[in-house]
């Protein structure tokens, strides 16, 4: 799936966020995603309820495969948009082929006595997978599991086998990956986060260096790429924050070194029109730095400057 595109289905997801609570997953919710992460996207989905801009602005960029899996789980006749509190996508390795599959985690309180009732009512049939009954979700192809009143996993019948393979113990899950576990720890007491292996990381780099990507001191660095990590926060405007872990300390130096010199020629190359100008004040306040062998961006603008962002061919060519 397009989960190559990771920049873009990491502001996705932060694009459908509103007032700040803490994404955390439940242990029932890491068990049930496979070990092989290449990207992870956790939001809090009740704060996406309370922010009409985002909801507006969301739609622009969010990749389909994103958009399928959210568009199953409303249309798919279950009331849970009011019972549901954190919303993950994760996007993993599966198979000798190395394919990448996609399933959906929703938690919260359900109703699923009432839910199982309307499926009986409307002659929905669960089909057995291991010890569960999987659902299908209307006409999007898509199926959904109850794990128990608190948790329901959600994607193509494929990825919710390796889901509840996972979650049963046939093979490793999420909490067998202690890197990844580690990185989370870092994130998880915020609103969103995302973390991502090291290819989604290299290709993320790649796109949003641009240009600066063809350089050799590129070269340098991307095998030295471990992992990342994203957060955004909406307290006072937007804060978006990411980190990239890298082999060493030199190795983090030269990777700033590289984005610095991106924005640098952003700003020395960007026109005189409106959208330039606001690339070259979104890029003012972007601040690079690297911290014991971690590579840092930060970003701080109010909710009109982030949005009015949104349309510039600089936030295109970073979600693309």
């Amino acid at each position: 799936m397009g989960f190559t595109k990771v920049a873009g289905c990491t502001l996705a997801a932060v694009l459908t966020a509103g007032p700040v609570f803490a994404a955390q997953l439940s242990g029932d919710a890491r068990a049930s995603i496979p070990k092989d992460i290449q990207q992870i996207v956790v939001v809090d989905y009740r704060a996406m309820q309370n922010s009409s801009a985002a909801m507006n602005l969301k739609d622009k960029i969010m990749p389909p495969e994103l958009k399928k899996l959210e568009s199953a789980l409303r249309q798919s006749g279950m009331k849970v948009d009011a019972d549901t509190e954190v919303l993950a996508f994760a996007a993993f390795h599966s198979g000798a082929a190395d394919a990448t599959r996609t399933v959906g985690i929703a938690q919260g309180q359900f109703q699923t006595a009432a839910i199982l009732a309307n499926f009986t009512k409307q002659k929905v049939k669960g089909t057995p997978m291991r010890n569960n009954l999987v659902y299908p979700m209307g006409a999007s192809g898509m199926s959904v599991v109850f794990l128990n009143q608190t948790t329901m996993v959600f994607g193509d019948k494929p990825s919710i086998k390796a889901s509840l393979e996972a979650h049963d113990g046939i093979n490793e899950s999420f909490l067998a990956n202690s890197d990844m576990m580690n990185e989370m720890a870092a994130v998880d007491t915020k609103a969103i986060w995302s973390l991502l292996d090291q290819k989604g990381t290299q290709t993320m780099m790649k796109s949003v260096l641009g240009d600066a990507s063809q350089l050799t001191d590129y070269d340098s660095v991307k095998n030295r790429m471990k992992s990342s990590r994203y957060t955004m926060e909406f307290k006072n405007g937007v804060d978006f924050n990411m980190a990239v872990v890298m082999s060493d300390t030199m190795t983090a130096a030269t990777a700033a070194t590289l984005m610095k010199g991106m924005v640098l020629m952003k700003k020395t190359t960007s026109g005189s029109t409106g959208s330039s100008m606001m690339e070259k004040q979104a890029l003012d306040m972007t601040s690079i730095g690297s911290n014991s062998g971690t590579l840092t961006v930060d970003y701080a603008s109010t909710d009109s400057q982030f949005s009015t962002l949104l349309s510039s061919p600089l936030f295109q060519q970073v979600v693309h």
